[in-house]
């Protein structure tokens, strides 16, 4: 990981800037006029995101339309997340994975336990073994071989809403 994204990250106003841009891009000096600072300020500030990777500046002529690179964003992020080794027997199950794994809450709900929070964050996971999303549980998931087992937390996108009305 490059020291560029932290001292990227390190300014509010960057930060900012991040966030409205992870919605939608944005023309520098409209961005300027919602953060309410000058358009040379947000121009110093971008060239640093860009330096890091986290946006990029497309011209046009004279003008300049900034966007995010939300997937360096969540890349960055990824090589923050704990990591673990363990040893399990052929055939065991994702679930004897996790109990193997402090951090990770398990709730029994009827015959079925699931995972109700990581690190004390409540929230949905999936899992994804090997980078694949398996069409099992993870009671029912058996490891034949070496893998690599990712949970992630699935966010609320509030991006999209549908209202639905019936007739």
């Amino acid at each position: 990981m490059d020291n560029d994204v932290f001292k990227a990250l390190s300014s509010t106003t960057r930060l900012k800037m991040l966030r409205i841009l992870a919605k939608r891009e944005m023309h520098i000096t409209g961005l300027a006029r919602e953060l309410n600072l000058s358009v040379p300020v947000v121009a110093k500030h971008s060239k640093l995101l860009e330096k890091s990777g986290l946006i990029e500046i497309r011209k046009f002529g004279k003008t300049h339309v900034l966007g995010s690179k939300m997937k360096n964003v969540y890349n960055t992020l990824d090589e923050l997340a704990d990591s673990y080794e363990i040893k399990l027997h052929r055939g065991a199950s994702i679930l004897e994975a996790l109990r193997k794994v402090s951090g990770v809450e398990l709730k029994t709900v009827g015959d079925r336990e699931f995972v109700m929070a990581i690190d004390g964050e409540k929230g949905l996971y999936i899992y994804e073994v090997n980078g694949n999303s398996p069409n099992s549980t993870t009671e029912e998931f058996k490891i034949e071989n070496d893998c690599t087992i990712e949970w992630k937390k699935l966010i609320p996108v509030t991006r999209k809403r549908i209202s639905v009305k019936i007739k």
